[in-house]
């Protein structure tokens, strides 16, 4: 190894070392770790910081890496920038909340591809990069800096204090919080922190918890605090959402059954796309209707989809979300003057007066 190479892999470990850990550490530390003397670890952190790896002294003369300024590395292909921008620019467009971080990696990216392999690409990331950041002018602060937090607090293994009001609850309750993972849900545009929900009993001060959700923008408030976690090892959040529709779930029940008939004029469409990972489809062959199953963990959070189908989709299983739409398909007639009967399969009914009965 000549001595430029021995020298860039040295101050990579030590750029690594530091990364890892959570709080400033002495430089005595450092150089033992990293098998260097004490001069030529002042040597390289200065070169790392001409850099530009943030590195600062605490008042105690220890080192550590500023987290919040330290920028990632990383080498995408063209393909693979392309992945990202599309996967970004549709957050940046279509979520409610502005977030000017993935604005600005946007830019980033576009910047990079402009002065490298793709100017024509990267102009046009520019551009639209520049269009989302003037459009996103206003922000939505408080919801910015719990997001912020929370992405603190999964990075460093930091527990977190919330105030937290679930949707139909009068009032908010307070408690820690260790954030396992954040999701995203199409549905609403929402984010969720799901991790380990400590609920305290006053009388005896014990604590006891459980995997909870928690939607980013129901936190009224949060703090970080100084008290670390470990995800269990068996935690796997790609398992644990699996036969969630969005991100409700259910560890201890099993999942529900669903399936709907969906109209032939609709059909086509419904197979263009995998809604979720364990629908089956099969054809009507006596009517051209498609027959939808899936196994969802829990069947309330698949109503707004079903729901958007209109008249072309029938709920037929199970029993609570053929209810759930037959009543509001009853709810809405009335609104609008049809008063229908109770009874789905009575003949009485002003609707087959307005449409024909048949």
């Amino acid at each position: 190894m000549s001595r430029t190479k021995g020298k860039s892999a040295r101050m990579l470990q030590v750029e690594r070392h530091l990364l890892a850990q959570r709080e400033p550490i002495p430089q005595a530390e450092v150089a033992r770790v990293c098998g260097v003397n004490r001069s030529t670890i002042n040597r390289m952190l200065a070169d790392l910081q001409e850099l530009g790896v943030p590195i600062y002294q605490d008042d105690k003369g220890r080192i550590a890496i500023n987290r919040d300024a330290y920028l990632t590395s990383i080498r995408l292909t063209l393909d693979e920038s392309m992945a990202v921008f599309l996967a970004a620019r549709l957050l940046a467009r279509y979520s409610d909340k502005p977030n000017p971080h993935a604005v600005e990696a946007l830019l980033k990216l576009g910047l990079a591809l402009e002065q490298g392999i793709a100017p024509q690409i990267g102009r046009h990331i520019t551009r639209t990069s520049e269009a989302l950041r003037e459009r996103h002018a206003t922000l939505q602060h408080h919801y910015l800096r719990t997001l912020e937090t929370l992405t603190k607090a999964w990075s460093m293994n930091y527990k977190v204090r919330i105030v937290y009001r679930p949707l139909r609850a009068k009032r908010p309750f307070e408690h820690t919080f260790a954030p396992y993972f954040l999701e995203p849900s199409a549905i609403g545009y929402g984010t969720y922190a799901i991790g380990w929900a400590e609920v305290e009993t006053s009388r005896r001060g014990v604590s006891t918890g459980k995997i909870r959700t928690r939607k980013v923008e129901r936190i009224e408030s949060i703090s970080l605090l100084n008290e670390s976690f470990e995800i269990p090892a068996d935690f796997d959040p790609v398992k644990l959402l699996s036969g969630a529709w969005g991100i409700w779930f259910d560890e201890e029940d099993q999942p529900t059954s669903v399936v709907l008939r969906f109209n032939r004029n609709v059909a086509r469409r419904v197979r263009e796309s995998k809604w979720h990972p364990s629908e089956k489809v099969e054809e009507d062959t006596r009517t051209g209707d498609l027959i939808w199953r899936a196994e969802i963990d829990e069947w309330q959070e698949i109503v707004p989809w079903v729901r958007q189908w209109g008249a072309d989709v029938e709920a037929l299983e199970p029993k609570e979300l053929r209810e759930t739409l037959m009543g509001e398909a009853k709810a809405m007639a009335e609104k609008y003057g049809w008063f229908v009967s109770s009874q789905p399969s009575g003949k009485s009914s002003t609707l087959d007066d307005f449409f024909g009965g048949h």
